[in-house]
């Protein structure tokens, strides 16, 4: 068994194999039937059996299948900061999560639409339990995060990773998306988690760690959706977190908000793709020469990029003047979509458990307050 072989995808010489296995099984046929409605099923079960490459399975069906998710469940997706990126370059994106599937595959989409290398994408090994997502998830270019380790485990995992990503990304010229903080961000509050970095920096070939940084080019990444399509699938949680309780899912949690953040209504979609951090690590490695003091550091400069060029829906200035009582940000709505947005509030959540609405409300007023404290961002 090679290094690598529990957390890569699959090699392009493993592709087919992988394919003809699940190429009968129901949810490829539901995956298919909904990208290509008007197709004969022989005729994508033929053309998937000729695929032998991962960069032709996703081009072929899956942008296909994103572009569909797009039109049936949003009014469409916007980008920006793309055309700073050089193509045949492979960049490291720490991006702020809110989608499962969704965050990195709109990437992806956005980086093929701008003729600039696809990312390999982390995902927890959690979300893949189910073989066939296990298989569709390798054939889509991702690699495991093992979830639920000791600490123990969690350093070998975390070296084993880190070493990956290295290799992907200096030897292969492979872009990496990786999230900022393990899991989605649940309350609003995009922040880099030090912890993220610390395993990053793990894979370090420098002798100095930001030198390394330097080298693997990280992008920040903005996303943000007008609606969450699991905003209300998010609050348990939330709730519990408020009452200092522990949470425990459900057994099919993670696959019922999986298939809820493809299917539900998400409005307009936007991606901001910020600078490479260069000059920032510069400024940083001036200031200190303590590793954990420089790895806080490049947390906030992400955090910085990411809350500045965060885009802000009607949504978001509702949500906060409801929150707060006030109309400050009325001038950034229309009456219209204000009483949409509450019609929203009313069938989703239970009017009645005022710390349900809360963090509701919260959940999307969250990233105005983030984004006002950097001077004329908003």
């Amino acid at each position: 068994m090679q290094r690598f072989d529990s957390i890569r995808p699959f090699y392009d010489a493993e592709v087919n194999e992988a394919i003809q296995s699940a190429v009968n099984h129901p949810m490829m046929k539901a995956l298919m039937g909904f990208t290509f409605p008007d197709v004969d099923e022989e005729v994508w079960k033929n053309q998937l059996k000729k695929t032998h490459s991962i960069r032709d399975f996703q081009c072929n069906f899956i942008y296909q299948s994103v572009q569909k998710v797009l039109e049936k469940s949003s009014e469409g997706l916007t980008t920006s900061g793309f055309e700073k990126l050089e193509p045949n370059t492979s960049y490291l994106f720490i991006s702020n999560h809110r989608d499962i599937i969704l965050d990195t595959s709109l990437l992806n989409v956005a980086l093929f639409d701008h003729g600039l290398v696809m990312t390999a994408s982390a995902i927890g090994d959690n979300l893949v339990k189910k073989s066939f997502l296990k298989t569709l998830s390798k054939l889509n270019r991702n690699f495991l995060v093992q979830r639920g380790l000791s600490p123990r485990e969690l350093l070998e995992s975390s070296k084993l990773l880190s070493e990956y990503i290295g290799q992907l990304l200096l030897r292969e010229n492979r872009s990496v998306w990786i999230a900022q903080r393990e899991g989605r961000t649940k309350d609003g509050n995009d922040a880099t988690h030090s912890g993220v970095l610390k395993m990053l920096a793990m894979g370090s070939d420098e002798s100095k760690m930001l030198d390394y940084f330097k080298k693997i080019k990280i992008v920040p990444v903005s996303i943000s959706y007008e609606y969450d399509p699991t905003d209300a699938l998010k609050m348990p949680q939330l709730i519990a977190e408020a009452k200092n309780e522990i949470y425990i899912k459900e057994k099919n949690e993670d696959f019922v908000t999986l298939l809820s953040g493809i299917i539900g209504q998400k409005k307009r979609i936007h991606i901001h793709v910020g600078d490479v951090l260069d000059k920032e690590l510069d400024v940083i490695a001036q200031e200190y020469d303590n590793n954990n003091k420089q790895i806080q550091a490049l947390a906030q400069a992400i955090d910085d990029s990411i809350l500045q060029s965060y885009k802000l829906w009607p949504t978001n200035y509702i949500a906060y003047d409801l929150l707060h009582k006030t109309d400050k940000y009325k001038a950034n709505y229309i009456e219209n979509e204000k009483s949409l947005f509450e019609r929203r509030l009313e069938m989703k959540i239970d009017e009645n458990n005022p710390q349900m609405v809360e963090s509701f409300l919260a959940m999307y007023a969250n990233p105005v307050v983030n984004k006002s404290k950097y001077e004329n961002a908003i």
